[in-house]
């Protein structure tokens, strides 16, 4: 039996395992696909498990996208580009990292019909989704992006990637079209971004990258101020419908069973 893995430092929100089950099942796969909450100086031992064979293909999440690179033997352009890796596979001998968080995000607006193109983007945090993100608005030519992170160095390194990246204070606001939530905060109910939201004005798209728990504070007070919101639910089943592919070789359906799965969680 095949065995995948999601890592991540916390784990117990992730639905990986439950979506990539579904998927397993629906194909007739003998597969298994698990969570594991991870350490940084756990790494190079579960990269070894995927050279020796025990996992299959492994699934990376909050804070290793960047700390798995060096124990990778190549990266695919888009992991190459954003720095950023959320898939790995072994392929003749060596071990690959890849992104599919950049076409999970560029789906997702597509499944809202968000058109990205002349828009204004404003993300707080500069964690391992943010890079992606940034080269997926990149693609559909978003006017400016702007992007605000509590440790100031974090921010400054994605700048050396994205020269016309706008940087902002930690806490500052500036007009936008879509705010994204990048950082991990809203995954505990006490957690609060610090931003004074009653600033912006109504009717504007608030996105969160978190999809477990649905609605973050973030997104409940943009909602009682009259915004659009939106989790990321759907970024996350594309971007694991692109890992499945790439593991597995099939395409597995984004339908509305699997959205009901996700939703009745």
């Amino acid at each position: 039996m095949k065995k995948y893995l999601v890592i991540g430092n916390p784990i117990e929100h992730s639905l990986s395992p439950k979506l990539h089950n579904y998927w397993i099942k629906q194909n007739n796969i003998d597969a298994v696909y698990e969570k594991k909450q991870l350490e940084a100086a756990d790494i190079k031992g579960i990269i070894s498990e995927i050279r020796n064979g025990k996992i299959e293909g492994l699934n990376v999440t909050v804070p290793f996208k960047k700390s798995v690179i060096p124990f990778l033997d190549e990266l695919k352009p888009y992991a190459k580009k954003t720095e950023s890796v959320n898939t790995i596979y072994k392929k003749k001998d060596k071990i690959i990292g890849d992104n599919t968080d950049v076409q999970g995000f560029r789906y997702a607006l597509d499944h809202i019909k968000f058109n990205a193109k002349g828009k204004k983007f404003f993300i707080i945090g500069a964690g391992g989704v943010t890079s992606s993100i940034i080269f997926a608005l990149k693609q559909l030519e978003a006017s400016t992006i702007m992007l605000s992170n509590r440790t100031k160095e974090k921010a400054e390194n994605l700048k050396k990637i994205y020269p016309d990246l706008d940087l902002i204070k930690w806490g500052d606001i500036k007009d936008f079209d879509m705010i994204i939530n990048a950082t991990s905060l809203g995954l505990k109910e006490n957690e609060k971004i610090p931003i004074n939201l009653g600033k912006i004005g109504k009717r504007k798209f608030f996105y969160d990258v978190i999809y477990n728990p649905k609605k973050t504070n973030f997104l409940l007070e943009a909602e009682k101020l009259g915004n659009q919101i939106e989790n990321g639910k759907m970024m996350f089943v594309y971007q694991a419908q692109k890992a499945f592919e790439m593991w597995t070789g099939l395409l597995p359906e984004v339908n509305k069973q699997v959205i009901e799965l996700l939703d009745n969680d």
